[in-house]
């Protein structure tokens, strides 16, 4: 038995699961309205500009 085996198995077993939770919820049971979907996408904007804001603000602290 090779010592990186138990490390594999839990691993692969891992996986597994997170790929039966994505075939479970692959396809939305809730119709969204196209507010809803215009809300989702500007909380999703606004998430991606505070972490290059935090990016951002790590990077200029590292170089000085």
């Amino acid at each position: 038995m090779r010592l990186g085996h138990p490390f594999e198995a839990m691993i692969s077993r891992n996986i597994e699961k997170v790929r039966a939770i994505n075939r479970r919820y692959a396809n939305p049971r809730l119709v969204l309205s196209p507010a809803v979907r215009a809300s989702l996408l500007c909380l999703r904007l606004y998430l991606i500009f505070l972490v290059v804001l935090l990016a951002y603000k790590f990077i200029t602290l590292v170089i000085h």
